[in-house]
């Protein structure tokens, strides 16, 4: 005869197996979906200043002003397992100090069952556009890349990147004026 606390310890470790089997079942019937969609970039006006970082050690640094366009479907993204989107527009380049430059302009998190269909123009970056040093003035090739992270129910977090990207050049000379 068992007591009452076997007996309660058998029901629950059959409970967690049964849901953890369930849990693992979830993950899988997501793990080969392709995330990735289409994503148009436009950038609509680019600047670049050079100023003082109080931030850091006050010299003169450049700081990039873009605008841009965005546009993009989301909604095939989410699924049962898909709580919420983390996406992230971010700027790549290189100068002679660094080999690789990224910097996150914008972000957004997009919740199973908002509007995923994302259509914006105009849009000013959330975060600055800094460089350590000067390397923004004159850059002929920054490119723009849509990423983001699943946030699922059960299983991996990916990081993904969209279809599509845009390149810019930052202007030749600093603007004096404020933006």
């Amino acid at each position: 005869m068992h007591t009452v606390m076997t007996r309660g310890n058998a029901i629950l470790a059959y409970s967690l197996s049964v849901l953890s089997v369930l849990t693992f079942c979830c993950f899988a019937s997501t793990f080969f979906y392709d995330y990735r969609t289409d994503a148009r970039i436009n950038t609509v006006k680019v600047l670049v200043k050079n100023v003082p970082d109080f931030s850091a050690s006050r010299e003169k640094n450049d700081l990039g002003f873009i605008t841009f366009d965005l546009a993009t479907d989301l909604n095939p993204l989410f699924n049962w397992n898909v709580k919420q989107l983390f996406l992230y527009l971010t700027a790549e380049y290189t100068t002679e100090q660094n080999a690789l430059n990224q910097v996150v302009l914008w972000d957004k998190i997009i919740l199973r069952g908002e509007n995923a269909n994302l259509d914006f123009k105009n849009m000013n970056t959330k975060y600055y556009f800094w460089d350590d040093g000067n390397g923004l003035k004159g850059h002929r090739n920054v490119t723009l890349t849509l990423s983001w992270n699943i946030i699922p129910n059960a299983g991996l977090l990916p990081s993904v990147f969209s279809h599509g990207q845009h390149s810019f050049k930052f202007p030749e000379a600093y603007i004096e004026s404020p933006v």
